[in-house]
Order: structure tokens, then sequence, then C-alpha cells
């Protein structure tokens, strides 16, 4: 079977003005700065000076792969690894700079918010227009219009101009429009981050059920558990190229590994080390250990969780309580851990020591999660500090059955039993 989508040798070059003042990033440039460079031209060259060289920088670079009917493709890289760049040429927004793109569909393409909308025309009129860009006839479009304002939830300013509608309400609009005229390749970039929680679930709801239909997707996201809910295969871009093309589950957890060492997290670091709120310095350092003793930050769903604080005493502390909360990115307690008063490991802080904490089955689901530490001597905070430790909690084979699909915030062991009715009659 042909591949509906096929990629090969794809480049993309801006150039980027070394010297000038008046040169953007990427290479835009307004009329005016054009004007203004060419009169002052002879000028520059009658006082000996030099002209702003430009440097070439390459968003992509020899890109190449190839998607099949069907498939629901998660494009992932750190910011500037030229995710958004393929997507505008692959939407036909821009050229490449060499290359070639092969479509052998209809691609509706949701970049960003409101893209392809006329601000002057009504929520009525654009479902219309932005139809007409995907293809699509009137009849087809008249066919999924009510479906299209139900979901969008914009009933009441259906034919308010759009330039009055907030961002909520253009994305509703823009993802409802992209996702319900059905094209046989639909692009949607980290865009769904705009709407509230309950936009974001139904949209990935949508986005499911057009997956299961048939229609081929590329989603660009950061949000690793929607590239491992939503999607059957992924690419890691890196520095505009292909780093690595295949399982979900490999590839996203290279991509925390990519993106935890370019941040400096090596699982010994507490980030908030030097913070000014603190009291007393107590915590040194936290490192998050894997079977072996070694340094991580990944953890198999169910796997064993170790800590290791390195404590300081700058001050006597009897009968510390020391807590260990783990948070996901919004900041929301999911589990908390705390040294027990009676039979303490840590009676009284005299002398710097090692405290270690481990949990034999973590119960977190697969996500990326914050550890926050404080040490109270009752009533009285010693030390805290908000985000100490980053790690990820990846799939794993918690249940020994070869596999592994774990969704929510937390997982537990089960007993199961069957029994036959009609074993029973």
């Amino acid at each position: 079977m042909d591949p509906v989508l096929a990629v090969h040798n794809l480049a993309k070059c801006y150039y980027v003005q070394a010297t000038g003042k008046s040169q953007s990033a990427y290479g835009y440039r307004t009329l005016r700065e054009d004007v203004m460079d060419w009169l002052a031209a002879p000028f520059g060259w009658l006082s000996g000076e030099r002209s702003s060289e430009e440097k070439e920088f390459w968003a992509l670079n020899d890109v190449s792969f190839q998607v099949n009917q069907g498939e629901v493709v998660g494009i992932i890289g750190h910011n500037g690894a030229g995710k958004s760049t393929l997507l505008k040429i692959l939407s036909r927004i821009t050229k490449p700079t060499r290359g070639e793109v092969r479509l052998r569909s209809r691609v509706g393409s949701l970049l960003e918010v409101g893209t392809g909308f006329h601000p002057e025309l009504t929520g009525r009129e654009n479902v219309y227009l932005n139809g007409a860009i995907l293809g699509m006839r009137h009849h087809e479009i008249e066919a999924k219009f009510d479906q299209i304002v139900a979901f969008a939830e914009i009933e009441q300013f259906l034919d308010t101009p759009v330039k009055r509608y907030s961002s909520g309400m253009y994305v509703r609009l823009a993802f409802a429009v992209a996702a319900h005229l059905e094209p046989e390749i639909l692009i949607v970039d980290e865009v769904l981050a705009v709407g509230d929680l309950s936009f974001q679930r139904k949209c990935m709801g949508r986005m499911r059920d057009v997956g299961r239909s048939g229609t081929t997707i590329l989603f660009v996201s950061h949000n690793m558990p929607a590239i491992e809910a939503l999607c059957t295969r992924a690419i890691l871009l890196d520095h505009g190229k292909v780093a690595m093309d295949g399982a979900v589950r490999d590839l996203v957890q290279e991509y925390h590994r990519r993106v935890l060492q370019s941040h400096g997290d090596a699982g010994s670091t507490l980030t908030e080390i030097d913070s000014p709120t603190r009291l007393h310095k107590i915590f040194r350092s936290a490192t998050l250990l894997d079977d072996t003793g070694e340094p991580t930050n990944f953890l198999p769903v169910g796997g064993k969780f170790h800590l290791r604080l390195v404590l300081d005493a700058p001050i006597k502390v009897e009968s510390p309580n020391v807590t260990i909360g783990i948070d996901d990115n919004l900041g929301q307690r999911l589990l908390s851990l705390q040294s027990p008063l009676s039979n303490p490991a840590l009676p009284r802080l005299e002398n710097p020591g090692v405290l270690d904490c481990v949990v034999p089955s973590l119960p977190l689901a697969p996500g990326e999660y914050w550890i926050k530490l404080g040490l109270a001597a009752t009533p009285d905070e010693i030390d805290e500090i908000e985000r100490a430790l980053r790690f990820t909690v990846t799939e794993g084979d918690l249940f020994g059955s070869g596999r592994g699909h774990h969704r929510g915030l937390c997982v537990a062991p089960a007993t199961w039993s069957f029994v036959s009715l009609e074993a029973q009659g």
C-alpha cells in the first residue's frame, strides 16, 4: 500500500543576520528595513563599513519519513527542533528549501488559533470559508454544520464576527471545523493547550474517534501522556533532523532523557537549593536511584521508588519530620510520604547524614512529576524546597502480563477471578 504522505530529504533554511540590528531571528524583514538599508549602503561603503553578514539556520535538514493511511503519528522534540516548521511545510504554508513532500489525500491543519479565519466574518461564515479552504463541498459542510457548532459551544455567538471572540472561542471553533469536516490527513499543532481542561479532554476524545475512523493524524505536542494515549507511532526531531522513528513508548522515554539532560537534571541536583525563602538549608542533595543504585530520572510504572537525601545540620533539630511530596506539572499533590514519628529513622538531626526513603511499588501512572521536600519540627517549618527534583514514570510490565498501558493518576495491582454462570447452574 502506497503511503498517504511521503517526505524525502526535506530541508528548510532561514537566514539570520549576524551583525545587523534590524533582523529578526529567522530572517523576516519589513519593507521599511530593506529601503533604509538600501539608502544607507553607499554611505557604509564610503566609510569602509562592511555590510552585515547573513548566517544560515537550517530549521530542517534532510528529513525523510513515510506515513500510511490511518496512522496517528506523534511529532515530538525540544523547542526549536523543527516540529512547527515541518507542519507548516506539510500544510503548504511555507515552501521547503529543498526536498519534496508527496501528499495523496486532502489535508486539514490546525496550527494556530484561528488559522484560516477571517476576523471580519462571523463564526457561521468562517465555518463555510474554512471548509472551502479544506476542499469541502457546500453540501458536505451543511451535513456537519450542526455538529461543529454543538462541539464548539458557540451557538450564542454564531453570527458574531470572530474578531470579537476570545482565544478560547477561537480555538474551539477552529478545532471543531478541522476535526468534523473529516480531511483524510489532520495536522494538529500544540494549539490545544489554549483551551481549558474540559475542552482539552473533549478534543482528545474527538481526536481518538477521528483516528479510529481511519483518518491519518500528525500530532505535535509536549504533552507526553497525550502522545502515548493517542499515537500509534512517534517521530523524534532533534535540531532539524529525524533522531528516531518508531514505537511511542521508546521515543517518549528518549525524549525525556534528552530534555532532562539539556536542562542539567542529572538526578542529584536540587533545582532550588539557593532559594532565598529557605529558613535553614538542611537538604544538601536529593538523588533518585534505580535498582542498581545508580542515579536516574526514570521509573517504570509500579517500580521501586528510592530517594536518597543528603542532610546538613546547621542547627540541632529534635524529632524532625521529613515530608516528600510528589506533585504533577500543575502543582497538584498526588502522593505524600512522611517519615514516621513512632520508631523514627531520624530521631534527631545533629550531624550531617543520609536519609533513604523507599516505596517498593510506586502507584503512579506514566507521566512527569516533581518532588517537593520539607522538614519540620512541630510546629515550625525548618526547610522546604518546592520543586526539588523532576522525574518521569514510564510504561512497564506492572502485572507480569508482558505489556502495559496505564492511564489516570494512580495504578494498583488487583486479583481477578471469574466463575461461569453456566458452571454454577
